[in-house]
């Protein structure tokens, strides 16, 4: 039996999808999440989230108050359904962040925004916004810390989510006996510095990366 790594650990209903094609399923979290003990200014009502950490952070001061005025812009299906979720108007949203920084920019240019981000933010977005002139604020709410673990064994296939996970898992494992998949291009450009056995999912979602894996060992 084909035995996958997810370097995070999954929900149960993603569990099952995996685990009904046959494959032995290992989990982990490769990564830690810590939520910044710092004050979020709440007079900027055009929010910016690239992840649903963020939008944790956020809430976790939000609690007692009416945000039925703000306007939130984001990254990815899961983190606007769990804006929604809790009750936020989603008025944007894009597969990736310089996706979304060129809705801003065509849509928005004369827009203030509040970006609420973690330390391992990528470029792109700001960078993108700062050259069109758009006008943010940027405040980092939560930190990612690698949470490295050995493994005395290879997988045949590992689930990355995103490129610190894989600096996180190569700390004190080798990657060149299995199979990556990745859920998007900027996590295939870190696993393309260890490994040529690199297959993307087909949309930037956890259930995606899933069935690429299920697809790639039941039709080898």
């Amino acid at each position: 039996m084909k035995t996958v790594l997810s370097t995070k650990i999954l929900s149960l209903s993603q569990k099952e999808l995996f685990l009904n094609s046959g494959l032995g399923l290992v989990e982990y979290d490769a990564l830690k999440i810590e939520l910044l003990d710092v004050k979020i200014p709440f007079d900027h009502n055009k929010l910016i989230f690239t992840s649903k950490n963020a939008v944790k952070a956020f809430l976790k001061q939000a609690q007692d108050l009416d945000t039925s005025n703000l306007s939130v812009f984001c990254v990815g299906e899961k983190t606007k359904s769990f804006l929604q979720e809790n009750g936020l108007k989603v008025v944007e949203t894009a597969h990736y962040a310089s996706e979304l920084g060129e809705i801003l920019i065509e849509r928005y240019k004369n827009k203030t925004f509040l970006f609420l981000c973690g330390n391992k933010r990528r470029d792109d977005l700001p960078e993108l916004l700062s050259k069109n002139n758009v006008q943010y604020k940027e405040l980092e709410v939560y930190r990612t810390h690698l949470n490295s673990k050995k493994f005395q064994r290879d997988f045949d296939g590992i689930l990355f989510f995103s490129p610190s996970g894989i600096r996180s898992y190569q700390l004190e494992n080798s990657l060149i006996n299995s199979t990556l998949f990745c859920i998007g291009e900027t996590t295939a450009s870190e696993a393309k510095k260890y490994s040529k056995n690199i297959i993307i999912a087909n949309k930037p979602t956890v259930e995606n990366v899933l069935v690429q894996a299920i697809n790639h060992y039941r039709h080898p």
